[in-house]
């Protein structure tokens, strides 16, 4: 036997569970129909979106001072964007899990709120109460 293969790896455990985990995210994010897009990417292509979306929009006014401020905003956010994505991949990730959970609790509400509302019948947990004014 080799000494590698004597001792168990300390973060085995920690590495298999990491795997599992990021296999979940990515059968979710399937199964959700977004692809294999990491958050992080999906906040660059916001980035890079409402960029174009200034520029077009600055491109109407045919000032060249306000069309070369806003590229410069643009290269700001830019540059603010792309190393908070590269410092802290998982922190999307957690975040896109987060707001899908969130999502999920607020469609159910949702669900069942119209459900109630729809039954045609009075409910019975109602706390109104009649107060006779005569």
């Amino acid at each position: 036997m080799s000494e590698a293969t004597d001792r168990p790896d300390a973060d085995a455990w920690a590495k298999a569970s990491a795997e599992d985990i990021r296999a979940e995210h990515a059968r979710r994010r399937t199964e959700a129909g977004q692809g294999p897009g990491s958050a992080g990417d999906e906040l660059r292509r916001l980035a890079e979106a409402v960029g174009e979306a200034v520029t077009d929009r600055l491109a109407t006014l045919r000032n060249p001072a306000v069309q070369m401020a806003a590229q410069g905003v643009i290269s700001q956010v830019r540059s603010v964007v792309e190393p908070i994505v590269e410092r802290n991949p998982d922190l999307f990730d957690h975040l896109n899990a987060a707001g899908a959970e969130l999502l999920a609790a607020y469609r159910s509400a949702v669900t069942q709120a119209e459900a109630r509302w729809t039954s045609g019948g009075s409910s019975k947990r109602s706390t109104a109460e009649h107060i006779d004014l005569d």
